[in-house]
């Protein structure tokens, strides 16, 4: 059909993405790591899944700097990181991926106007961790074949708007780093990013 835009295969999730990767410096290691997912559609149902790494090349850290993964659908969890997550470049290879402590969500909100500034609020086990996303750029859409995708398996469209400045707090204490700028498909945007309308779709 003309004007029809297709992307052939099987549509394995689908939701929101948004995620940060801070540095203390431009040139320096990751020091937190936060990648949200508000998940619709999947073969494990619907869910929200935080994984923060304050430790991102440790595997064993101190409790105080301890790598999470927050979900309320521990299937949901699973099957994001290993198939997905543990792909992404920030995350590839890291010793924290390998030991995460997994603690349930008791409620997860979004806060803000993503023209502006955005929050995502989580609550588990009496702590309370905030992510928020602030001067945000212009929002665009694109969409990667599977040989661009993270995976090397799928279709992925999205809407991406950029954020220039990007924290974590856990009970109101803020974690270390900030976004750094970042060449993203041609364009020049942050390492910290609001990513809606995201679907994959295994070729």
């Amino acid at each position: 059909m003309s004007g029809l835009m297709e992307f052939p295969g099987v549509v394995e999730w689908s939701g929101e993405n948004p995620l940060m990767s801070l540095k203390t410096t431009s040139e320096g290691p990751f020091v937190t790591l936060a990648s949200f997912f508000r998940v619709v559609l999947s073969p494990h149902g619907r869910g929200h899944v935080l994984v923060l790494l304050q430790s991102p090349h440790d595997a064993s850290p101190p409790f105080e700097r301890a790598n999470y993964c927050f979900a309320d659908n521990m299937g949901l969890a699973t099957f994001l990181i290993d198939g997905y997550l543990s792909h992404f470049a920030a995350y590839k290879g890291l010793a924290a991926m390998t030991n995460l402590q997994f603690l349930p969500i008791d409620e997860a909100a979004s806060a803000g106007d993503p023209r502006k500034s955005y929050a995502e609020i989580i609550s588990s086990r009496g702590m309370r961790i905030e992510l928020k996303w602030a001067a945000l750029g212009e929002p665009f859409s694109l969409a990667f074949s599977p040989e661009k995708s993270a995976t090397g398996k799928h279709y992925m469209p999205t809407v991406i708007i950029a954020s220039g400045d990007a924290s974590v707090t856990i009970d109101g204490r803020r974690l270390p780093g900030k976004p750094v700028p970042r060449e993203f498909a041609g364009r020049s945007i942050t390492t910290a990013v609001l990513a809606f309308s995201e679907t994959w779709i295994r070729a």
